[in-house]
């Protein structure tokens, strides 16, 4: 087989994009349950995802999203994490970057919006095949 078969033998997905409707799951998060989109109803949410705790680029984004949260709050946004690690190692990692981690001129910073564990990978499944759907 060929590169030009094997590519399109591959299976492909879509990507999510702003303004899609995301689907509906309740998930064990650093702040407790919560059940998606049904908390956030009347507000913007922004649902980002990160491979991995203890990365120094997941690091650098939750700093920074941190830092930029009561912005995101005056503007009605609510922020939502996503990795497929578990529930003990987002805590460790959270109190890691607030107690040790400086970067770009921040420190001390906490991480209060919730932090879903999704070991199961069952809400990135999800997100992932509701936007397959859509293509």
């Amino acid at each position: 087989m060929n590169t030009q078969e094997t590519i399109h033998n591959q299976e492909t997905f879509a990507m999510p994009r702003i303004g899609d409707k995301a689907p509906e799951f309740t998930a064990t998060t650093t702040q407790g349950k919560i059940n998606f989109p049904a908390d956030y109803k009347g507000k913007w949410s922004i649902l980002f995802s990160h491979p991995a705790d203890f990365t120094p680029v997941c690091t650098s984004e939750f700093m920074t999203f941190a830092n930029l949260e009561a912005k995101f709050e005056k503007a009605n946004c609510s922020l939502i994490g996503l990795s497929i690690d578990g529930l003990y190692s987002h805590i460790a990692w959270l109190r890691t970057i607030k107690d040790k981690i400086e970067f770009n001129g921040m420190k001390n910073i906490e991480v209060k919006f919730p932090l879903i564990e999704d070991i199961s990978m069952e809400v990135a499944k999800k997100i992932r095949n509701d936007s397959a759907r859509r293509k």
